[in-house]
């Protein structure tokens, strides 16, 4: 991939990065309990960063995308190591020339930029250096090939540079970063010679933290899905104009989905999506199970979704109260617990009684 210094691309990625972040976080909180039994923020950093990563190679690929009228046709570069011959096009007497020649801080780049794939598949996926390699030739590969076909046939030729020399850079990065992630063998190893990941583990205030992050999350993406739809058939079915949308019917909709969805997974099921997500089961309770599982609803989540359908601060105030409540808990139940009296353990144990 050429080099430029457009910025574009970065932001793009950070702010897609962002989104699939907020999409993504409940089912990657849920796949990360039952694979290693636990979230920690080092995990949570280390697939955001993969994230990033992942987006700012499709990005750059991809970004700033031209005018059609106004694309210039770039003739693939098929001679290997044709990037000597550039670098030699400019001084190369000293270090001082080699840092400022543009040939190789385009060597360089394309193979950095594939460095950080080698210590990604070695933290999260536990793979080696052939399998960084080979990654990284496929990847890169298919860049480049997106790149001579004019993005797959949406622009009439590529305008973009294909250029072997990229690949091999770019393959070089993805074996180099294989091979130094081999420093981090022994961290893993340490890592993995710990419980297993279907342990029963405390209920902690971080635990249930999360699990009430998730739960907010669930209630956001839930009610915002609700209103699109409602918009999209008053659009696409009704064939109301743009103009004149009724906002009462999907702002309707995504407070009136999420608290009869979100709620019939708690009386069905007795615990909520982030009680699912971070394996917290619910036991004991006052009354037929029901009935419990209702109290432990409204005064969770439902209860937070009840007050923000007011025009007051209240569901504010309820969030810090379930925040202190939480705190001060020996059973970490919160307010859920002291009013549906039952009490959270970790699935895992549950299932084994």
């Amino acid at each position: 991939m050429p080099v430029n210094g457009q910025v574009l691309p970065a932001v793009v990625a950070v702010l897609l990065g962002a989104v699939f972040a907020v999409l993504l976080f409940v089912p990657f909180v849920a796949v990360q309990y039952r694979r290693e039994g636990r979230l920690t923020l080092r995990q949570l950093l280390l697939w955001g960063a993969f994230l990033v990563y992942g987006l700012a190679l499709w990005t750059y690929t991809l970004l700033p995308l031209p005018d059609p009228d106004a694309i210039r046709c770039a003739a693939p570069q098929l001679r290997p190591f044709q990037f000597v011959d550039d670098i030699l096009d400019y001084p190369v007497g000293s270090l001082s020339a080699l840092r400022h020649n543009p040939a190789v801080m385009q060597v360089a780049l394309n193979v950095l930029l594939f460095v950080p794939l080698g210590f990604f598949l070695r933290l999260i996926w536990r793979r080696g250096v052939l399998v960084s390699t080979l990654v990284g030739f496929g990847l890169s590969l298919a860049i480049e090939t997106t790149q001579v076909t004019g993005v797959w046939g949406i622009y009439p030729c590529g305008y973009r540079l294909f250029d072997v020399d990229d690949l091999l850079a770019n393959t070089a990065g993805a074996l180099l970063g294989g091979a130094l992630s081999l420093a981090v063998r022994p961290l893993l190893a340490r890592r993995d010679a710990r419980p297993v990941a279907d342990a029963p583990r405390p209920v902690t205030i971080w635990r249930r933290l999360l699990g009430m992050l998730c739960d907010a999350l669930a209630v956001a993406l839930t009610g915002g899905a609700a209103g699109i739809a409602v918009n999209a058939w008053q659009l696409y079915v009704v064939g109301v104009p743009a103009a004149q949308l009724d906002p009462a019917a999907p702002n309707a909709a995504a407070t009136a989905v999420p608290f009869v969805l979100l709620g019939a997974v708690v009386l069905v099921t007795g615990g909520t999506v982030g009680d699912h997500a971070v394996l917290v089961r619910w036991e004991g309770g006052v009354g037929p199970a029901p009935a419990a599982r209702a109290l432990r609803y409204l005064a969770g989540i439902g209860g937070w979704q009840l007050l923000g359908m007011l025009t007051s601060p209240l569901d504010a105030l309820f969030a810090v109260a379930s925040i202190v409540a939480l705190v001060i808990a020996t059973e970490r139940g919160g307010l859920p617990g002291v009013v549906s009296r039952m009490r959270p353990v970790d699935a895992r144990a549950a299932a084994r009684v």
